[in-house]
């Protein structure tokens, strides 16, 4: 409230969020006659998302992938009314009736155990980045070292000052890169490591090229008891496919990532591991400390979309990778240069542009946005971390064109139409109805049961 009382504007506020979409937001509440016409403009909100973003544009968002109408149905389903606090089982449970919820919750946990090939998977987490919090909270004390990357070189917030790693109160130091190969630097890592004596590293990204030396910095860390926690947020798909390094195999310790991403289930997190040691301290960290009544809906559809990566999972995977190959090849030849050329621009399922010399990461994605490609603005290893809001980069992902049977053949239209905005600098509304169509094209869900 501002000085006078008056709730009519954002002026005088502390306010994070963009005051012009708020003041609209209240414009369209204003109007409305009563209550039941107000939530009739939320619902109407969610449509014209619906038909835009689902039907209407090319999704490259690396964070996004499209679910099953078998998973969505579960997100709304009667059982995401029930509390379920506790671990599996009627004595761990808070309240009595919970059976059918414990079956749904020891599906999911089963499955999970399957499609990683692991001993111990914890399914309660309501975003990936509480499993990092649950790993740090579990594993290292406040005022302990941890390594992790920075966020130029592809780090993420959950691993830094900024995120659960800073609130937990670790002392972080940078991981070494080398910047051209965006891999670990491992001599430099060896030699900080060693002095700095880290209790945890994190291999956390969400720009993800290429594999991490996993196995070789498990054995520097291994040294004074240290351990690696592998935070694959974006490439867990990928791993439960069969296309990307498997962490746990090559030496680390948990392995946390998301639900949705290359997952393709819903937002949520997922956390495993093997030693039979932690088990005790992450489960705690989980329950009591971070998640009572974690949304069994959620679950249930976290456990659907386990049984499609068990049986869609390897071919899936492998078209996103070679779609994101052939799209990255497709934008260098259109004039968008693309990082990692060198070494086949991508082992996953991101390409990553460099368009310093074509407007930067926030204009190219907005002007990207115009012609109804979706994409983020990201920074690239030379930026620095105050680059945030004007990066140089841009990221792209093709989990969700894959998903919807795209190929090669419409890589290179995408990168067509990128090209046309961003290097030819055409007007992105006169390119909107191609990528509209390209999309229409493609209206079926493909490597799922439905």
């Amino acid at each position: 409230m501002t000085e006078t009382g008056d709730r009519s504007d954002y002026e005088g506020r502390v306010e994070v969020h963009d005051r012009e979409v708020l003041r609209a937001a209240r414009s369209v509440i204003e109007r409305c006659s009563n209550p039941a016409a107000m939530q009739a403009e939320v619902v109407a909100a969610v449509r014209r998302n619906e038909l835009w973003r689902g039907e209407q544009c090319l999704n490259l968002l690396a964070p996004e992938a499209p679910t099953s109408s078998t998973v969505r149905a579960l997100l709304g389903s009667e059982i995401g009314t029930r509390a379920a606090e506790g671990h599996i089982g009627p004595v761990n449970r808070w309240f009595a009736g919970t059976r059918h919820i414990d079956e749904v919750e020891s599906l999911c946990m089963e499955l999970l155990k399957r499609l990683f090939d692991c001993d111990y998977a914890e399914h309660r987490l309501c975003a990936s980045m509480i499993g990092n919090l649950a790993v740090y909270t579990a594993l290292a004390r406040p005022g302990e070292t941890i390594m992790s990357l920075a966020q130029p070189v592809g780090g993420h917030s959950s691993n830094r000052s900024d995120g659960p790693a800073g609130v937990r109160g670790l002392r972080i130091v940078d991981i070494p890169v080398d910047p051209e190969d965006l891999s670990v630097d491992l001599e430099s890592f060896a030699e900080v490591a060693r002095r700095e004596r880290p209790v945890l590293v994190a291999l956390g990204a969400s720009m993800t090229l290429f594999p991490y030396p996993v196995s070789e910095m498990a054995t520097v860390v291994g040294e004074w008891g240290g351990r690696v926690f592998f935070d694959g947020a974006h490439q867990l798909g990928l791993i439960a496919g069969g296309q990307f390094q498997d962490p746990l195999k090559e030496g680390a310790a948990v392995v946390t990532g998301s639900g949705g991403k290359t997952f393709c289930g819903p937002q949520s997190g997922v956390m495993v591991w093997n030693d039979d040691r932690l088990t005790g301290p992450l489960a705690e960290a989980v329950f009591p400390t971070l998640a009572a009544t974690h949304q069994v809906n959620r679950v249930a559809a976290l456990a659907a979309a386990a049984c499609e990566l068990l049986a869609f999972g390897r071919p899936l995977m492998a078209e996103i990778v070679a779609n994101a190959r052939a799209l990255a090849a497709a934008l260098e030849a259109c004039g968008v240069p693309v990082l990692g050329g060198h070494r086949g621009y991508t082992d996953t399922h991101q390409v990553i542009a460099d368009v310093s010399t074509l407007g930067g990461g926030l204009e190219s994605a907005q002007l990207l946005a115009r012609a109804n490609v979706i994409t983020n603005k990201n920074l690239l290893p030379w930026d620095r971390r105050e680059n945030w809001e004007r990066p140089s980069g841009l990221r792209i992902g093709t989990t969700e064109v894959t998903r919807y049977g795209m190929g090669r053949a419409e890589m290179m239209e995408i990168a067509d139409v990128i090209a046309a905005v961003l290097v030819e600098r055409r007007a992105p509304e006169g390119l909107a109805d191609r990528a509209r169509a390209l999309r229409a094209a493609f209206p079926r869900l493909q490597y799922c049961f439905d």
